[in-house]
């Protein structure tokens, strides 16, 4: 899905206001439970997001569904989220989605575990892609959410931390349109709870240890700040190698900038 700049910019104070929170065991899951209300209540979403009402009337209002449904500091997030002026309800929605994932991923973060949260869940990425029937399974929505979200349970129960499971599970839902770019986003946020970018990496051949180490170097130098690679593996990728870093895509010899990658890999 495409921000606009005012969107991203909304998000991004949004984030700054909770940046400092430790997000308690209850509240990211409360928070999905709002968004999931919010998703099945057209009125309250334009209730909630009502540039004619005065921010402490959306604010009062927040409070007065929520108080003794959900825990304090998920009321207090949802708060903060609707004093901010938002294009749409869907926008709301978006918002406190991405703050239930980013405080998911603080949890993770705070204990010590988040980079391997981050590729375990990649790894299971990688795996739906691989798998055409699952991938399709995932992703029809003409079967019910909770079944498919049986199936992501199935699958990963006890084979992978907490919060990949629940994360998984989430992005079936499709935010981002489907599994897959949902599961991006959910990995792109874990990036910038490290203060890296992240850079999607296709190439035709495996690369060793060696080689990621100084893609990442090379992608580094580019942009002036730590790049986290996901690297997958497709034989016909186009010059043997292909970059998506943000809005940029490089792909084989085609760009002087990813001519330097490559030279940092020859």
């Amino acid at each position: 899905m495409t921000l606009t700049a005012t969107e991203e910019a909304r998000r991004s104070d949004l984030d700054k206001a909770l940046a400092d929170q430790s997000f308690d065991g209850a509240t990211p899951g409360e928070l999905f439970a709002v968004v999931d209300a919010l998703d099945s209540q057209s009125a309250l979403k334009r209730a909630l997001t009502d540039p004619a009402t005065p921010v402490e009337g959306r604010q009062q209002l927040a409070e007065r569904l929520l108080e003794g449904k959900v825990g304090g500091q998920t009321i207090w997030i949802v708060k903060q989220a609707v004093a901010q002026r938002w294009k749409s309800g869907r926008g709301l929605a978006d918002a406190l989605e991405r703050q239930a994932v980013r405080g998911q991923l603080r949890q993770a973060q705070d204990a010590g575990l988040l980079d391997e949260v981050a590729e375990q869940l990649f790894d299971f990425v990688k795996v739906v892609r691989a798998d055409g029937a699952l991938r399709e399974a995932l992703d029809d929505r003409t079967k019910p959410l909770e079944a498919r979200q049986q199936l992501v349970h199935r699958l990963l129960q006890g084979k992978v931390h907490g919060w990949v499971e629940a994360l998984a599970a989430r992005a079936v839902a499709g935010r981002e349109r489907n599994f897959d770019l949902t599961a991006q986003n959910h990995l792109a946020i874990a990036s910038q709870l490290r203060d890296h970018n992240l850079a999607r990496v296709t190439v035709a051949r495996p690369l060793s240890d060696d080689q990621a180490a100084r893609m990442r170097n090379a992608l580094a130098r580019i942009h002036g700040r730590e790049v986290d690679l996901q690297v997958t593996v497709d034989p016909s990728v186009l010059g043997g190698v292909r970059v998506e870093l943000g809005d940029e895509v490089f792909e084989g010899t085609v760009s002087g900038r990813l001519d330097q990658v490559h030279q940092q890999l020859s």
